[in-house]
């Protein structure tokens, strides 16, 4: 028996089977394409954090990451312990590199909540470091950092990253020649006390000699995504100062 495909019948039946098929596709398709980005999102993570202990094939001026191929093994290499610090209690977790910290930054605005800090702590030259994710607001959105300190919070490596500061100006922040002067900026005054580094329009060390200022040259034109810098640092940096204290009385 022959099918009417002129029926409506027919056309509406063809209109849903075709809508099961497609649907059916997309949905293996995206099913797919998040476990890709999900682990790709943490490949970027492992290689953010070892650019900022010094682990990267940077050449000249440029910034290049080591490969994404190399990047787990790497990260195995070097990090050798994860803890969280949460209510000044330290908290070692071998999953702290997953907590997310835009989330933990927004879940702290209510003040009974206690929020999560994540810090890496790596070995590298014998030497350890303490790498903390951090994350503020640039000019239009979001901007974020791993930083690199040793035991008296001085900074021995940075990495930057931006999700839509302007091309050529704040944009420029995940360029050397800022994350660079970065590189031995104390972030504790004299007195021990927090100070962070301010991106400074006005600082009189455009060498970048004094690793005791608490200053780095600002990029021009980029005034609002400095004080972005600025604030990001002294907001989130400063509520590992108890950690640092600790392990320098121990």
């Amino acid at each position: 028996m022959a099918i009417n495909t002129e029926k409506n019948s027919y056309t509406l039946m063809f209109a849903i089977g075709l809508v099961v098929i497609v649907g059916t596709l997309l949905a293996a398709v995206d099913s797919s394409l998040k476990d890709k980005i999900r682990v790709n999102k943490l490949l970027e993570k492992q290689q953010n954090i070892l650019y900022a202990i010094g682990i990267n094939e940077n050449q000249g001026n440029s910034v290049s990451f080591i490969t994404a191929e190399k990047a787990e093994q790497e990260f195995k290499k070097y990090i050798i312990k994860q803890i969280y610090i949460e209510n000044n209690n330290v908290i070692e977790d071998d999953n702290a590199f997953l907590i997310d910290v835009k989330k933990e930054k927004a879940l702290a605005k209510d003040p009974d909540y206690s929020r999560k800090l994540p810090l890496f702590i790596a070995e590298k030259d014998e030497k350890k470091l303490y790498v903390a994710p951090i994350r503020g607001k640039g000019l239009w959105d979001a901007i974020w950092a791993y930083v690199s300190m040793d035991e008296n919070m001085t900074i021995q490596g940075i990495y930057f990253d931006h999700k839509a500061e302007t091309p050529g100006l704040g944009a420029n922040i995940k360029q050397r020649f800022f994350m660079d002067d970065f590189i031995g900026e104390a972030l504790l005054d004299s007195n021990g006390n927090f100070k962070g580094v301010n991106v400074s329009k006005t600082n009189l060390d455009p060498k970048n000699d004094d690793k005791y200022d608490n200053e780095v040259d600002a990029i021009a034109g980029s005034t609002i995504t400095g004080d972005g810098v600025t604030a990001m640092i002294r907001s989130d940096l400063s509520l590992y100062q108890s950690y640092f204290n600790k392990i320098k009385n121990n």
